[in-house]
């Protein structure tokens, strides 16, 4: 199960966004950005940013 801030960020991400513009828009720092997507991946089955796209993340 992802944190909320960890859901935020995949979401924003799948969109097409960069660290650095998501962490600008959520006030944290492009390495937290990383780190946080980092623990993401393996809980939702992907191994790489160009797959988050091809998954329903709505809540």
């Amino acid at each position: 199960m992802l944190t909320p801030q960890e859901a935020q960020i995949v979401r924003l991400a799948a969109q097409g966004l960069s660290n650095r513009e998501i962490a600008a828009r959520l006030f944290l720092s492009h390495r937290t950005v990383g780190h946080h997507l980092y623990k993401a991946y393996p809980k939702l089955g992907v191994l790489s940013r160009g797959e988050l796209s091809a998954l329903d993340l709505t809540e």
